[in-house]
């Protein structure tokens, strides 16, 4: 049975079977019509805009800026310029692109470049057409093999996008230098009839992105002195970091002129936003999933993490905190879980406020540090940014410790601290079983009370998390002490550490 593949996603002829199309005259016959690739783009685009498809899926957060704005530069046919920081999805919205190309599209066949049948620009294409007329053989390509990517580097030559010479295909062919055919085309003029994405603009040389000039603005090349007018088809589409035009590079005014439209990019406005963008990209196992539930607080908590950094006086915001970040913190978290689990022979497990702290590498290598952070030293940073987040946290929750130390009468807190007033203490292990956690937390009276008066929906699936994460609060907000070891983690009364932490001094 013949297969039958659209020729386009929504092109004017719906579906024709392109297996049979194999030379020019059969395409012509088949009614085919040239498009330049914004175009195509902007066509397909046209189509799923009016039945409501997205074209960007799985891009959380961009429904109201970002990708309208993008959605509008295609229409409009402009070269884009996507302008952010790190980790704010610039290269897979490019990336997504791909899908608003037709499926499949011929091209002339032996030719190195995608050349249109119908307009082809390289010497081979325009020889084979002029010789063989509608006899010319064709092939058909997928929208796949239509995108090609660059990561700009100082080190990118002009030979490398453009193209240069090739003295061995001279002497192969044994032909002069002053023949066109002894080219060697770049990845730019191979990338025709397609999207070209160039990331981390300004870290390519500034004469280097002069030899971009005339492509942007006339669709030719120049290599080696050849007149040669070469009118490219090509979506182009750079990203590049706002803070590199000081700390590594710049875009040439001239370059940024020619690009039509620029797009900033921004990180999730919400915390709610940010889950979906961690759940959706954690790489994590079905068993792993299985095996360890992590409750809402705990995912809300590795995203305010990521929001403290981003407004830290230690972390450099010129470099902006990745989505990463969040990304690698909940997979940290999960496996901590996961291998408290299988240590205690347990098939099922509960994150825990101490296994927040396991994400302490998520964090410090995914921030860079000004001066003040670096004399504070990445690992007290983290930690300082997990202690904060509670802190922020706690208060959508339970009553706020700060504004309570100014109201007079009984606290809801009072049982709690009575408690470690009389001189006990309590010694949460890392790595201790189900059975221990709770036993552990039962010691202390008044967080039964606690969660049952302002958190009594959470009590029966999460009640032993809200505990802990009571007792971490508290000592944020300056109400317990808490001592925090490789192994485990110490709660006592504030003034009688301070007393003691006194006399050994």
């Amino acid at each position: 049975m013949n297969k039958l593949v659209a020729l386009a996603v929504y092109s004017e002829i719906e579906q024709m079977n392109f297996e049979k199309i194999k030379t020019l005259g059969q395409l012509r016959g088949q009614g085919y019509k040239a498009k330049t690739i914004k175009e195509e783009l902007r066509d397909n685009l046209i189509v799923k805009l009016k039945a409501g498809i997205s074209p960007f899926e799985g891009i959380h957060g961009y429904e109201e800026s970002v990708i309208p704005e993008l959605e509008r530069a295609i229409l409009a046919r402009h070269n884009v310029l996507l302008l952010g920081l790190r980790g704010q999805a610039k290269t897979r919205l490019a990336r997504q692109m791909i899908e608003l190309l037709d499926e499949y599209i011929p091209v002339i066949d032996g030719a190195e470049l995608f050349d249109d049948p119908l307009r082809p620009i390289t010497r081979f294409g325009i020889d084979r057409v002029e010789e063989q007329g509608d006899r010319t053989p064709i092939r058909w390509i997928h929208r796949s093999e239509r995108y090609t990517e660059k990561l700009a580097t100082p080190d990118v030559t002009v030979a490398d996008l453009i193209g240069d010479t090739d003295p061995i295909k001279a002497a192969n062919l044994r032909l002069s230098y002053a023949d066109e055919r002894v080219i060697h085309f770049g990845l730019i003029p191979r990338a025709h009839r397609g999207i070209f994405v160039i990331n981390e603009l300004p870290d390519l040389q500034a004469r280097i992105q002069v030899a971009l000039f005339n492509i942007l603005q006339e669709g030719d090349i120049q290599i080696r002195g050849f007149k040669l007018r070469l009118p490219l088809d090509l979506q182009f589409v750079f990203t590049a970091n706002p803070e590199d035009y000081t700390n590594r590079g710049s875009i040439v005014t001239p370059l940024k002129d020619r690009i039509e439209s620029q797009i900033l990019t921004h990180y999730p406005r919400s915390i709610d936003i940010g889950k979906k963008i961690t759940q959706q990209e954690a790489q994590l196992k079905p068993a792993q999933r299985e095996r360890v539930q992590v409750a809402p607080l705990l995912e809300d908590l590795i995203e305010q993490v990521a929001v403290e950094a981003r407004a830290s006086e230690f972390v450099d915001q010129k470099s902006g905190v990745s989505a990463r970040l969040t990304i690698a913190a909940f997979e940290q978290l999960v496996s901590a879980a996961e291998r408290r689990a299988i240590l205690n022979n347990e098939e099922h497990t509960t994150a825990r406020i101490s296994d927040l702290f396991a994400i302490m590498p998520a964090i410090t290598g995914k921030v860079e540090l000004v001066y003040e952070g670096e004399q504070e030293g990445p690992a007290l940073v983290a930690r300082s940014l997990i202690k904060k987040a509670i802190r922020s946290l706690y208060p959508h929750l339970f009553p706020d410790p700060e504004k309570l130390k100014k109201k007079a009468g009984e606290q809801p807190y009072q049982a709690i601290l009575n408690w470690f007033g009389e001189g006990n203490t309590l010694d949460m292990l890392n790595e201790a079983s189900t059975g221990e956690y709770a036993s552990q937390l039962a010691l202390v009276p008044g967080l039964d009370d606690l969660i049952n008066r302002y958190q009594p929906a959470m009590v029966e699936e999460h009640g032993l998390l809200l505990k802990e994460f009571v007792l971490h609060a508290l000592s944020e907000y300056s109400l317990l002490s808490k001592q925090q070891l490789e192994t485990q983690t110490t709660f006592k009364d504030l003034l009688s550490s301070m007393f003691r932490f006194d006399e050994e001094e």
